[in-house]
């Protein structure tokens, strides 16, 4: 993996100063507490401030701050934050409508620097709200930016499919759990089980013992409740085949009553959810087409519509990274490397951000390396000239997609594939 990441890629521009008053908050799910300090990390605050998620806790909030504020003489205020689980984000969101500079603060971070103070491994939440205030003095945070209201709605969709996507998966396993042990032999007929015919088979016929006793005529006949062409050439074969494994088959056959009632709810269950998905899935490209970068995406061979709505709804506007390093380091894929003396360590992926982009960011390679020309191109040169490991040349290639992205979006421009293998081909 060579693509290089620049750690000053998330510096803060803006220092904190003498001026700031900075509010490190640990969130909760009822109670948020706040610790305030200024800019060296000195405590200002008698005690700490422990305030309702609700608007009269915000306001006391806010009446807490600019109490503090006055009492010091600090013009400028700074709120630090964690964005765990998602307590922070109504809290986040009303600062924000009050133009209330807020931030974010890595828990990988607090957690590192929670001795910094005490030299002691204790935890509680106004230790820890402190500890995020000083992390938020020594500049470890970023901005947080609501994105325009379509990223929103994107964001919003894509996590709803995700859950519709999770269930999906675990009825599929659950009914192919229910072939392994009433009809262990059905795969070998039907490579794909959610195929027309076998959704058919499986509503009518769904155990051994249903299918010994009939024709092939009968099996056919059965299927046609469920699709228009059901018979033909295919049809006699794959009802052929389906009795003749019936006869042979090796599955369990006791309590087949209540195990047929199972099935028939499993499959109800995943139809529905398939419905689902499709709905969403359509709500996803009219979303899309509210988006013009999306449309230069798609100029992109193989990065499909779910593949942009998932970049987009996890990174937000690309027009706000000015490196494709930016975008790596938003999904976790900057390189991390431990190094001491002579010993050289492993170099490895950070993961610290975003698993969603991470996993579409990579799923999206693979599938560019299988249906792009160009990409395919380019992992061929490096598996067989440069002589890469295939998954090392696809890390690469992430960081080229990454690059590829911010730079049709800064630049307004719709991907062309000459341009990037002659940039490739310079840079190799």
């Amino acid at each position: 993996m060579k693509f290089k990441q620049n750690d000053g890629q998330n510096q803060r521009i803006e220092r904190i100063s003498t001026s700031h008053l900075v509010i490190g908050i640990d969130m909760a799910k009822e109670i948020h507490v706040a610790q305030a300090t200024n800019f060296r990390g000195i405590v200002l605050a008698k005690r700490h401030l422990s305030f309702t998620n609700d608007l009269e806790g915000f306001e006391r909030l806010q009446r807490w701050m600019a109490e503090l504020q006055q009492k010091h003489q600090l013009k400028t205020l700074i709120i630090g934050m964690e964005p765990t689980g998602h307590y922070w984000f109504n809290l986040a969101n009303w600062l924000s409508d009050k133009e209330i500079n807020v931030v974010m603060v890595n828990p990988a971070t607090t957690k590192r620097n929670k001795e910094n103070r005490d030299n002691c491994p204790s935890k509680s939440d106004p230790k820890d709200a402190l500890v995020i205030a000083d992390v938020v003095c020594r500049g470890y945070y970023y901005e947080y930016t609501r994105q325009a209201t379509v990223f929103q709605r994107l964001r919003t969709i894509m996590s709803d499919r995700e859950f519709w996507v999770t269930n999906s998966v675990r009825m599929q396993n659950r009914i192919i759990r229910w072939l392994d042990i009433r009809f262990p032999e059905y795969t070998s007929v039907f490579k794909d089980w959610t195929c027309k015919r076998s959704l058919a088979t499986l509503k009518e016929l769904p155990s051994p013992l249903d299918l010994q006793s009939l024709s092939v005529s009968e099996v056919i006949t059965s299927w046609r409740r469920h699709m228009k062409r059901a018979g033909g050439s295919t049809g006699t074969q794959k009802a052929a085949q389906l009795i003749s494994q019936a006869k042979q088959s090796v599955g369990d056959k006791t309590a087949l009553h209540e195990a047929k009632q199972d099935l028939e709810r499993l499959l109800e269950e995943f139809e529905r959810i398939i419905e689902i998905l499709e709905k969403i899935e359509k709500d996803i490209l009219a979303l899309l087409s509210e988006i013009p970068m999306a449309n230069q995406l798609r100029s992109i061979k193989g990065l499909g519509p779910i593949f942009i709505a998932a970049i987009l709804s996890c990174a937000g506007d690309l027009r706000q990274y000015a490196h494709g390093r930016q975008l790596l380091r938003k999904a976790g894929l900057n390189l991390a490397e431990r190094m001491s003396g002579k010993h050289k360590g492993q170099i490895k992926l950070s993961k610290r951000g975003d698993a969603t982009l991470r996993k579409y960011m990579y799923l999206a390679t693979i599938t560019l390396v299988g249906t792009n020309p160009v990409f395919r191109q380019m992992h061929e040169y490096n598996v067989q000239i440069k002589q890469m490991k295939k998954q090392q040349s696809i890390f690469k290639l992430l960081g080229k997609l990454a690059r590829i992205l911010i730079g049709i979006v800064q630049r307004g421009e719709s991907f062309l594939p000459e341009k990037v293998t002659s940039n490739y081909a310079q840079a190799a």
